[in-house]
């Protein structure tokens, strides 16, 4: 084949690209559907509990519109990358820690199924330090739960973990403030 006969030929559909970008957008449809389950007070002005939710949704459909004409256009993958098998294993840790999540989160609380949750996708992703990742996931599910509840007002799943902290938070600032 000539170098304008290659030219020629039209991208073929690349599927798999084609199926993260379908399932980023319905992952954006998820994120509308509970958002608009968050009970928003008349006392909030422009700003309120639900303006992160949105804003994630609208650059999750951004991001997902992109990937499937990118798809459409043949993939964003280099040839190289295409013949690279997939790591199943890997990938089977990463969706065992997002239904671990989504399953535990309602017995033990949001920050012990988001470090559960945390630590097997650093193993999916090849991480074999698991206090460091223990840690690490600890501090940012503790970061983000006191960020929702103490700042924004919004429970999004005390547990255990959360209501230990927050009788040693109470009972502190019983001691100072009397």
């Amino acid at each position: 084949m000539s170098t304008t006969d290659q030219q020629a030929v039209p991208p073929r559909l690349a599927v798999p690209e084609l199926l993260i970008g379908v399932g980023l957008l319905a992952c954006a449809g998820a994120v509308a559907w509970q958002t608009l389950a968050i009970p928003v007070s008349p006392l909030y002005s422009k700003v309120g509990p639900t303006v992160f939710p949105y804003l994630t949704m609208v650059g999750l459909i951004v991001l997902s519109l992109l990937l499937i004409l990118a798809a459409l256009r043949g993939g964003w993958q280099p040839e190289e990358e295409k013949e690279t098998p997939t790591d199943w294993k890997a990938m089977g840790f990463v969706v065992i820690g997002l239904l671990a999540n989504l399953v535990l989160i309602q017995p033990l609380g949001f920050t012990a199924a988001s470090v559960i949750m945390f630590v097997l996708v650093c193993y999916g992703f090849g991480s074999r330090h698991t206090l460091r990742d223990v840690l690490t996931g600890l501090v940012l599910a503790l970061a983000a739960y006191f960020g929702f509840a103490k700042a924004l007002g919004v429970n999004i799943g005390a547990g255990v973990v959360e209501n230990q902290l927050n009788m040693v938070i109470d009972a502190f600032t019983s001691t100072l403030g009397g």
